[in-house]
């Protein structure tokens, strides 16, 4: 069967790309071959199942400060098609998004549901051919034709897109066709930890600065204590920005944790001086200090010697120091990692520099679009991987629209 454009890959960028193109084209008879039975399940799990669209971010350098890999080669992108242009789509098609306070937007309904049922009513409405269980088996040229083979027949198009985010078959099929792949690995994960400094206290949050040892690495921002270890904003942002270097270290390192983001362990001491002077009749443990969770207040009071029936008074100088230093610079041994709730975020994927980031076509292939997590392009979490989705759409939409 023939077509005048495949998109391989149900997901966000692929449905975007084929719904502009569209838009701009009624004349192509497009299809999106999709490999399982559902279209859009990444769509649908993101945000808790509210779907985190975009994020409030309106500067183009900004929003490429939030891109571990891909940041240089957004920049151009992102002056083309960035947030509000997103907003504005969205919009236009009867669908208002909201922002939070962290500045992730959702749609105002709080379900995944309405982007996907956008989707999905745009495509039947522009007679776009979403064909589900078609798993490509390869992908070759003829007579600037693209033959894409199937497990339920072969298909002929002008244009071909690329669109199946970490898919390790696809980048296979890329690397038969001379492009190079950048080896995956996890980006965004949170940190497995056995420590009794904080266990059984999931659900505990803190404003704190993470450090890994040994390396550059290093975050501030909220971390929250899990059954497994730690999570949290900047346990996140460490996980995106180190992919690599943790993969080089199986992920095996120890990490400083100041639970008390701006202080100095000296400062911190001098304070603690003040509160044995202060409340010198009370227990340390009556009231947590620094407006820390009491519970992980009291596990750091216990790790640095200070036992529950001591008053402030008795408390000696030297556990003071070290009850700063378990304040300030927390030592712990991450001993592997754990899949940030269910979105499966990778670093690796074809390599950008065989990418016209004007067009989002290949550089080795005329008429083969590639957007999305499919090339080395990732985020933090926090709706970025979406809007590189939408722009990476949008452009070669734009560029095969003209073709």
């Amino acid at each position: 069967m023939k077509y005048d454009l495949i998109i391989v890959g149900g997901g966000a960028a692929g449905f975007f790309m084929a719904l502009n193109v569209a838009e701009n084209r009624p004349d192509l008879q497009i299809a999106i071959l999709e490999r399982g039975k559902e279209v859009l399940s990444k769509v649908r799990i993101s945000g808790g199942g509210r779907c985190n669209v975009t994020h409030a971010e309106f500067s183009p350098k900004d929003l490429t400060s939030n891109y571990p890999r891909g940041k240089k080669e957004l920049l151009g992108p992102f002056h083309s098609f960035m947030t509000g242009d997103t907003i504005a789509w969205f919009e236009k098609r009867d669908i208002a998004l909201k922002t939070e306070e962290d500045g992730r937007m959702f749609p105002i309904t709080d379900s995944s549901e309405t982007i996907i049922d956008c989707f999905l009513n745009e495509a039947k409405r522009h007679n776009i051919n979403v064909l589900k269980s078609h798993m490509v088996k390869n992908v070759s040229a003829k007579d600037s034709i693209w033959i894409v083979e199937t497990n339920k027949g072969t298909f002929n198009t002008e244009r071909l897109s690329i669109t199946t985010g970490s898919s390790p078959k696809m980048w296979n099929i890329l690397k038969r066709l001379g492009h190079t792949i950048v080896n995956p690995v996890p980006s965004l994960f949170t940190f497995n930890i056995n420590d009794k400094r904080i266990a059984d206290l999931p659900g505990v949050t803190a404003e704190a600065e993470i450090k890994v040892l040994t390396t550059k690495l290093q975050s501030e921002g909220p971390v929250l204590i899990t059954h497994w270890g730690l999570s949290g904003p900047a346990i996140l942002k460490l996980s995106a920005w180190g992919a690599l270097e943790l993969a080089a270290l199986n992920y095996n390192f120890d990490i400083a944790v100041n639970w008390l983001a701006g202080y100095t362990q000296e400062e911190v001491y001098l304070e603690l001086l003040d509160c044995k002077e202060n409340f010198a009749k009370q227990s340390p443990y009556t009231y947590a200090q620094f407006d820390m969770a009491k519970r992980l207040w009291h596990n750091l009071l216990a790790a640095s010697g200070i036992q529950n029936d001591l008053k402030w008074a008795d408390v000696k100088n030297i556990q003071l120091q070290q009850l700063a230093a378990q304040l300030t610079q927390s030592n712990f041994s991450v001993k592997g990692k754990s899949t940030f709730k269910e979105e499966f975020v990778t670093a690796g994927g074809v390599d950008l520099r065989e990418i016209d980031f004007k067009t989002f076509e290949s550089k080795m292939h005329p008429n083969l679009f590639l957007a999305g997590e499919v090339l080395n392009i990732d985020a933090i979490t926090g709706g970025f991987n979406f809007q590189n989705a939408w722009t990476g759409g949008y452009i070669a939409a734009q560029a095969i629209s003209n073709t």
